[in-house]
């Protein structure tokens, strides 16, 4: 009976191990490094990123609940990993010397859930002809400016 008892415990406590070592697999943290995903960089100007703004992602299906929340990283980046194809939508909001700003950044992701396009803000769409017409008022300034003088020194003798 007493070598009953011990194979028994033996047993018993062998199961106890299986059971622990089952137990403690099952609450560790694994990880997978994958080459995917969209990054979109967030900045005031070129050496001043969004830095830790709070950001948003709604997916193409809509709804007032986001895909992702969060903030930017260090350097302005939002990244995330699509799950449809369509428009995705990241609306980040900012603080800077100047108060709040925000920005909504619209991605196009293809049915390879890869970036397919994104919508420039207007004053990047229209950068070269905005400038082009500021140095014609510009220049038609300095023009009406010198002619205003020579003008008004012939009147004066």
């Amino acid at each position: 009976m007493t070598r009953m008892i011990r194979l028994f415990m033996a047993t018993a406590f062998f199961v106890y191990i299986c059971i622990l070592a089952v137990n403690a697999r099952a609450h560790t943290v694994n990880y997978e490094v994958q080459q995917q995903g969209i990054a979109i960089k967030v900045f005031y100007s070129a050496q001043d990123p969004a830095s830790y703004a709070e950001y948003e992602v709604f997916g193409p299906e809509g709804g007032d609940l986001p895909h992702q929340t969060g903030r930017t990283d260090r350097n302005g980046f939002v990244a995330f990993v699509p799950d449809l194809q369509g428009v995705w939508k990241v609306k980040v909001l900012g603080e800077s010397a100047h108060g709040y700003h925000g920005v909504t950044v619209e991605v196009k992701v293809d049915k390879d859930m890869n970036l397919e396009s994104f919508k420039k803000p207007l004053v990047a769409q229209y950068t070269k002809i905005v400038t082009g017409i500021s140095l014609i008022i510009g220049l038609f300034g300095i023009y009406a400016l010198i002619v205003s003088r020579k003008k008004h020194k012939n009147e004066a003798v």
